[in-house]
């Protein structure tokens, strides 16, 4: 019997088990078991060397990291994946047969897929608010798909430093502005906002008349308040749960082996869950 769980701190909140689930019953996987686990950094390496002994029967075939141990995760690795590497964050832990630790980033393609899904392929120059952990991979998407300057609005010259060096390692032209200049963001063709619950609601009231595309990676609350106001001015949104979706979409390839993963139905129990919450 697979086991695979989510491993974070706080966790309570996680979609991850709905999502993997309604994976493996649509795949027909019913022996498949996915739980989540509260660990801390502190308590990772602990837990990993004691998996085999946590109450269950079964093979672990995977896990999925969520803050904050992607990156604490990556010097009890075997082996990392490049797209990993390149943003020093792991958020899925493939357990191999033979007792290895592959570690990959299924974040940056689930961003990339979740654009693609709403007809972004390739845009001239792009936008993102905020410096965090979020931020550097939106800045890996944006290598992928955008062909001229990115700028990012942010709180402080340290921030401003970290994307600019972000930038030169992503290979991706960086230019950053002041947070209070953040309205200025909003008529690039993409803007992808990345700051925690509230702090863009602000900006709600600057969409332009004409917007392009905005991805607000949150998903609950949702809307939030700038993506009601951007959908209501016409423009298109992709919010948190299309990149929680797609992103779990590559885990459960990457830890079952089976492909294609049933997006739709990872999404409708995902809104089902967001629903009832």
């Amino acid at each position: 019997m697979p086991r695979a769980a989510v491993l974070g701190s706080p966790i309570a909140h996680s979609l991850s088990p709905v999502l993997h689930r309604a994976a493996y019953t649509e795949l027909g996987l019913t022996d498949w078991t996915y739980d989540r686990y509260e660990v801390d950094e502190a308590a990772l390496p602990g837990f990993l060397a004691g998996l085999a002994d946590l109450p269950g029967d079964g093979r672990w075939a995977g896990l999925s990291l969520t803050m904050p141990l992607k990156r604490a995760v990556i010097p009890l690795l075997d082996e990392v994946g490049d797209t990993a590497s390149a943003v020093e964050a792991v958020n899925t832990l493939v357990l191999t047969e033979d007792g290895r630790r592959l570690g990959d980033n299924t974040d940056i393609p689930g961003m990339v897929a979740a654009l693609r899904e709403r007809g972004v392929e390739r845009v001239a120059s792009a936008a993102v608010l905020g410096a965090g952990a979020t931020a550097s991979s939106a800045l890996a998407a944006l290598a992928q798909i955008c062909d001229g300057e990115v700028t990012a609005y942010v709180r402080s010259d340290t921030r401003a430093d970290e994307m600019r060096q972000w930038g030169e390692r992503l290979g991706v032209a960086v230019r950053t502005a002041a947070w209070e200049d953040a309205a200025e963001a909003l008529s690039a063709p993409l803007v992808i906002s990345t700051t925690p619950a509230g702090t863009a609601d602000a900006l709600a009231a600057d969409v332009p008349e004409r917007p392009g595309t905005l991805f607000d990676v949150l998903y609950d609350p949702w809307p939030t308040a700038l993506a009601s106001a951007w959908a209501g001015c016409g423009g298109a949104v992709v919010g948190g749960l299309d990149l929680l979706v797609h992103q779990a979409v590559l885990q459960v390839e990457l830890m079952t082996g089976r492909k294609p993963a049933p997006l739709a139905a990872m999404r409708a129990a995902g809104e089902a869950a967001l629903h009832r919450s």
